[in-house]
């Protein structure tokens, strides 16, 4: 059968050849690191001719476009938080591009808007990223983004009446905002200007991180310099508050794994305040534990931590006695569940949020004891926002699940009976969460490892092995894949009769840090078996059949979905790799991806590049052995201003997958890329750009697994 699609011809420059550890690796898409390079500007061009045309011309495109926006369209809540005598919330009317801050005297105030991002672009390219309110409510700090790149803005308002300040801090990246109690200024991270330009579009390397002190009302050249480590170009540090306001609690980390160094600086011995680098005493000088600062009490600081506990646990340190033969457990590390996070809340309480089986679990604790007051209920699912810290009396949260769009709740803490209420619950116009199912089923990996995994679909379909499945995952960096409410996937359910299946593979934090390290380093291959595993579950229980099994993922999951259909390209019909990590071998060497060799380790080393080597996505695509056997229909997305993990990666897969495939006759599922402008890795994605991503991703499923719109 001859091939369906022409291809761009890419140039392939056989004289690029690195050399590692005396093996070498040709590199002859190495061009397209330049993103500047003229030659880089017409592969995408032509790239994306090929792509839009063929998504545009996806029957099922038009109407899953509709849906979309119909169900998208419905009021989204936060949860209201209290500064100073106000309290803030954020709120999307439905389809706005970015969700809109908004303020009031009292929780049932009238209220106002406070900062509409929305206003500061025609295109909702420019989002929110982190913000901050000073002690007293009075200021507030916060950072901007432009299409979707890291690099940050920070600017200032004056709470009272809503004006902005002249204060603009720029080259922020990765940073902390922290005011001084006293309302005079904030601590926040900058990088050294480099040669080159900064606009989210460049590749060159973040180092030199520094943290700041700036003054309200003077010029960011005047800001002063709190701490820098010239020997440690890696390390970044992020600055936090005592409770008191006295002590300044610096975290320091050098890459993703959960670890940090943790110093801090009483601000009773600067007798002139905040004058230069400070005297940093080093309580912990190791990465060999995180901790987190929950409270303090005086001298008695309390973090969550993972010390010898896996699981993390909550541990009292006196900094008057900082010796570790001091310190002592105040929660100890369960044997089942994952301490999430915990917060102080009403002088002497505390919330601590577990993870049971990748299920949120919330409870109440006393500060002083560490013992269990009550346990709040919750259905199956998520919390996704909390609001409470120690001088509130009350605390807000909010649970969403695969069928629940969301449920804000509140509890009044000084009452004898401690009854959550619903403060807000958020409906979706067009969506019967009674239509539906979900359930959690337990997977062998190949190593006979137990993988959970969620299943949603409609109620009351029988196994006849031929549903469409969307299998999503991740697999690294600590992160838990928890149940979350999604329009789109509900859209797959409902109107293309699909199946979500989502196992929580290795690496992930779902089982606590031993989960993590399980799937990371010289473990990684686990995640690709976890995954190919839950595929091979689903097909062998009747509810689908490899050709019919999408499989996608973004970053980190977007390196899964590579490494899968390069490895078992017989088990699935169609794989959708979101800014992926593609290039195993030189990952380090651009933006911020040094960081990332906690969990892939680094091909400078020779024993972690024979790791690498051997499923790095971009270095393993061969035309399948098998004659009946060809590459699932591949779909790659990226962004001209993703600086997390620059687009050179899915560019030089897409190129050198084309390349082995083009003339190879079995080939007839298409492989393609779409490269979006104006937007990064996805962190403030304007809605309207989200919802026209996944139209086409959808389109691109159903075009290539051959499913019919069901209305």
């Amino acid at each position: 059968m001859a091939q369906l699609f022409t291809y761009p011809e890419a140039r392939r420059d056989s004289n690029v050849v690195d050399e590692y550890h005396g093996q070498k690796i040709a590199d002859p898409y190495a061009w397209l690191e330049d993103p500047d390079g003229e030659e880089t500007k017409a592969f995408v061009d032509a790239q994306n001719q090929v792509t839009m045309p063929y998504l545009e011309k996806c029957e099922v495109r038009k109407p899953f476009h509709q849906r979309l926006k119909e169900l998208w369209d419905f009021p989204k809540y936060g949860c209201p938080k209290k500064r100073g005598s106000r309290y803030f919330y954020f709120m999307n009317t439905g389809l706005q591009n970015q969700s809109v801050l908004y303020v009031q005297d009292s929780v049932d105030g009238e209220a106002k808007v406070f900062l509409d991002p929305n206003t500061l672009s025609d295109d909702g390219t420019v989002a929110l990223r982190g913000y901050s309110f000073s002690e007293d409510g009075e200021f507030f700090a916060y950072g901007l983004s432009s299409s979707g790149s890291d690099w940050v803005t920070i600017k200032f308002m004056k709470v009272s009446t809503a004006e902005q300040l002249p204060d603009v801090l720029e080259r922020v990246k990765f940073s902390c905002m922290s005011w001084t109690h006293d309302g005079k200024g904030l601590f926040y991270n900058m990088y050294p200007k480099e040669p080159g330009k900064a606009d989210g579009t460049e590749t060159t390397t973040n180092l030199n991180q520094k943290l700041f002190y700036h003054v309200l009302g003077t010029q960011q050249e005047k800001d002063i310099l709190c701490a820098e480590f010239p020997d440690h170009d890696k390390w970044m540090s992020g600055a936090e508050l005592s409770h008191d306001g006295r002590y300044i609690v610096l975290s320091i980390c050098e890459g993703c794994d959960p670890v940090n160094r943790l110093y801090y600086c009483d601000m009773q011995t600067l007798p002139n305040g905040i004058d230069g680098l400070l005297p940093w005493v080093k309580l912990v000088d190791n990465f060999d534990a995180e901790y987190e600062y929950i409270n303090n009490t005086d001298t008695v600081f309390t973090f969550k931590t993972n010390l010898k506990a896996p699981k993390y646990k909550l541990i009292n340190i006196d900094f008057a006695k900082p010796e570790m033969e001091h310190w002592t457990d105040l929660v100890a590390e369960s044997e089942t569940d994952v301490l999430e996070w915990s917060a102080c809340v009403a002088e002497d309480k505390l919330v601590l949020c577990f993870l049971h089986d990748v299920k949120n679990v919330l409870q109440l604790h006393n500060l002083s004891s560490g013992a269990k007051v009550t346990t709040f209920p919750l259905d199956v699912g998520t919390i996704t926002g909390y609001s409470g810290r120690k001088q509130d009396n009350e605390i807000f949260y909010q649970f969403t699940s695969f069928l629940t769009p969301g449920i804000i709740y509140n509890c009044d803490l000084t009452k004898e009976q401690l009854t959550p209420g619903v403060f807000r619950e958020i409906k979706v116009q067009g969506f019967d969460a009674s239509l539906f199912e979900t359930k959690q089923v337990f997977v062998a990996s190949k190593d006979g490892t137990k993988i959970p995994m969620f299943i949603v679909h409609k109620k009351g379909i029988v196994m006849t092995g031929d549903h469409p499945v969307l299998l999503y995952g991740y697999g690294g960096f600590n992160i838990s894949i928890t149940p979350s409410f999604s329009v789109s996937r509900i859209v797959f359910i409902q109107n293309l009769g699909g199946i979500l299946a989502i196992p929580n593979i290795r690496g992930g934090g779902e089982y606590g840090e031993t989960w993590h390290k399980g799937g990371m380093l010289a473990n990684k291959q686990n995640v690709f078996d976890d995954f190919q595993s839950a595929a091979q579950f689903l097909i062998d229980n009747k509810y689908t059949a490899a050709s019919k099994i999408a499989i996608n993922g973004g970053s980190n999951g977007g390196l899964l979905v590579g490494a899968c259909v390069n490895q078992r390209p017989d088990l699935f019909g169609c794989s959708i790799a979101q800014v992926g990590v593609m290039d195993m071998l030189k990952f380090h060497k651009f933006t911020i991806g040094h960081a990332w060799t906690t969990d892939f380790g680094c091909s400078d080393k020779k024993e972690e590049f024979e790791w690498l080597i051997k499923y790095s996505p971009l270095h393993n695509i061969r035309v399948p052995a098998d004659d009946t056997v060809q590459y699932p229909s591949t779909l790659l997305l990226t962004a001209d201003h993703d600086d997390r993990v620059v687009p050179l990666h899915s560019l030089k897969y897409i190129a050198e997958l084309q390349d082995v495939m083009r003339n190879v006759s079995k080939q007839t599922n298409p492989l393609m890329i779409r490269v979006d402008t104006k937007a990064g890795h996805g962190a403030g994605k304007p809605t309207a750009k989200v919802i026209e991503e996944y139209s086409d991703i959808y389109a691109f499923i159903a075009k290539t697994l051959g499913l019919n719109w069901q209305d």
